[in-house]
């Protein structure tokens, strides 16, 4: 279904850089609770992310990744997600982040 940009642009997907990766145990399904800095204008948000398979806390640590910023919150067992952290399924549905290939600043809105 096709959409107008007027619409696409609703959607707030801004980068930022992962600052802090915990487990989750408490997760349903493997997961990682996720610190992401988007720079002072929106601040350091929450966020869970399934990425267990493809990527180790070391791997998150200081990660550029693309996250939509204006969802409202949304309880994820005990903790309150504030973001949603993009990626793709791999040929067996395993999350691979959507990064850049290039240092942008935290906080850059996708266009």
């Amino acid at each position: 279904m096709p959409i107008t940009y007027g619409e696409f642009e609703k959607v707030d997907i801004r980068v930022g850089t992962i600052t802090e990766v915990e487990p989750f145990p408490e997760a349903r399904k493997p997961a990682y609770k996720l610190r992401v800095d988007f720079g002072p204008a929106i601040g350091i948000k929450r966020s869970s992310a399934q990425v267990t398979i493809h990527y180790t806390p070391a791997d998150l640590l200081g990660r550029k990744v693309a996250a939509v910023v204006n969802f409202p919150p949304k309880q994820i067992g005990p903790m309150i997600s504030e973001v949603l952290v993009l990626g793709f399924p791999d040929a067996n549905g395993a999350v691979v982040l959507v990064g850049v290939d290039r240092d942008v600043p935290n906080g850059g809105k996708l266009f």
